[in-house]
């Protein structure tokens, strides 16, 4: 493979730091969670925007937390149509290989993907609307929330209004898998949703009673 090339220095660098750091601080931790495999409680569906350290806001430790990014944390229907579903395989073995008993979607504010749904719908998007866009085809889960939020004025609340859809459709869709709906019945898995406010370092989770995001 011609194109790989070495690692830049600032990373070398920052990872020597950790190992001897970090890493020799906590090495039998480490060894520990390599000779007895990961048994996470909870597996978290977040959006790849390098703002949204999921870690970082629940102080997580390594082990932890089964973490799937992918662009606006979208969860797309159940489709077992034999072709490459990333998102999907990544909730079939967090509910069924790794027997999870949270999953949780976060959301959260200046979302790229999600102002990229807006400018789709209104027409402002061509390069999105494109069939050979990647990140407009997978935007087109959320589309049909768009008209839940056309009639909002201002573009801030429109689009976090959006953000929020994007959350509630990836929960509306996990329950379209088989064996997410099938533990959630039985009370062995339980759905959360939140959103993430990246600037004010809030935290909203959506309450079912209420029919709302609600702060933590």
């Amino acid at each position: 493979m011609d194109n790989a090339k070495p690692l830049p220095n600032y990373l070398v660098q920052r990872y020597h730091g950790w190992k001897a750091t970090s890493y020799a601080e906590n090495e039998a931790w480490y060894r520990r969670l390599a000779s007895d495999g990961q048994h996470p409680r909870a597996m978290i569906i977040s959006c790849c925007d390098s703002r949204v350290h999921v870690t970082s806001i629940f102080g997580a430790d390594q082990g932890e937390f089964f973490i799937h990014r992918n662009i606006a944390n979208l969860v797309p229907p159940y489709q077992p149509d034999g072709q490459q579903h990333g998102t999907s395989a990544a909730v079939e073995y967090a509910v069924q290989a790794l027997k999870v008993a949270h999953v949780i979607v976060l959301g959260h504010s200046s979302c790229g993907g999600v102002q990229g749904c807006l400018d789709m719908c209104k027409g402002n998007a061509p390069a999105l609307d494109a069939k050979d866009s990647f990140v407009g085809r997978w935007m087109d889960i959320l589309r049909p929330k768009y008209d839940a939020v056309s009639d909002i004025e201002d573009p801030k609340e429109q689009a976090r209004q959006l953000e929020k859809h994007a959350v509630m459709t990836s929960l509306e869709n996990l329950m379209t898998f088989p064996f997410v709906a099938q533990q959630v019945k039985a009370g062995e898995l339980t759905l959360h949703g939140l959103w993430h406010n990246i600037g004010e370092g809030g935290l909203e989770c959506y309450s079912a009673d209420k029919e709302m995001f609600r702060p933590v």
